[in-house]
């Protein structure tokens, strides 16, 4: 790995090679929803709950103070409105992230897509990109399309992380598949490191807390979760909760003393 890479992925994942990051690229996909209102105060919130990088759009890239939190910007999108919603295409290019700031950018691809082998040539090209000017390359790799029966089934987000760094992306982030067992399968297939993503808002807090914790026993980098943070109650909190899951190895009752009756 080139200097670069190495200095800025220092940026996004602690000493321990695990990392905490909060994705809000939401309002390309669906617009302003809840939590995402004003930019600048949840991401103040969450670096105040130790956030090790916020992950948006160019636009907000250019309008938020991160701090001390690093910053990922996300090259890819498309909104729920259009009729090929799984197609992501590419809006930022590395250049331009490189001049925002950026210490990592980011790709959605959707593997089993209709237009998967377009969003896997563009991913082949950025990689290369990333290469050249010393950027991290998070890759969002997500079994998504017709043949897909379910989207957490272990052998298909196996090749999906696998495709990823394959292709030459230097963190993965992808769905966790339900269980411990499973998940190692996907995490010891994959030479780079897995994060789990977030999906849709859980069902309550604890559940977050706990597929995080059995996440890392499987093997995972860390997490780069959403909704299930900057929706929750109180967004320091839970950043809080999780980072010391990540980075202290807390047990998840341990965690929820950190949040008390905030979430």
């Amino acid at each position: 790995m080139n200097e670069g890479k190495t200095r800025r992925l220092k940026r996004i994942m602690q000493s321990d090679n695990r990392t905490v990051i909060v994705p809000m690229d939401h309002g390309v996909t669906v617009g302003p929803i809840q939590g995402l209102t004003n930019m600048q105060e949840i991401t103040d919130k969450l670096v105040k709950g130790k956030a090790d990088a916020i992950l948006v759009h160019k636009g907000i890239a250019k309008r938020i103070d991160t701090a001390n939190a690093g910053l990922i910007v996300m090259l890819s999108g498309m909104s729920n409105l259009s009729p090929n919603v799984n197609a992501k295409v590419q809006v930022c290019s590395v250049q331009e992230a490189i001049r925002i700031g950026a210490d990592a950018v980011s790709l959605h691809i959707n593997v089993g897509a209709q237009d998967e082998d377009k969003m896997l040539q563009n991913l082949g090209k950025v990689s290369e990109e990333c290469e050249l000017f010393g950027m991290p390359l998070l890759a969002m790799m997500y079994p998504r399309g017709p043949k897909i029966q379910s989207e957490h089934d272990p052998t298909v987000v196996a090749h999906a992380a696998r495709i990823g760094a394959e292709l030459g992306a230097d963190i993965i982030k992808t769905n966790y598949t339900g269980n411990i067992d499973t998940f190692k399968t996907v995490t010891e297939s994959c030479p780079a490191p897995v994060v789990i993503a977030g999906g849709p808002k859980c069902k309550s807090v604890q559940e977050v807390l706990q597929t995080t914790s059995d996440a890392l026993k499987a093997g995972a980098a860390g997490l780069s979760i959403g909704r299930n943070i900057f929706q929750c109650e109180d967004p320091t909190k839970i950043t809080e909760a999780l980072a010391a899951i990540v980075h202290q190895n807390v047990t998840v009752e341990q965690a929820q003393k950190i949040l008390g009756e905030n979430c």
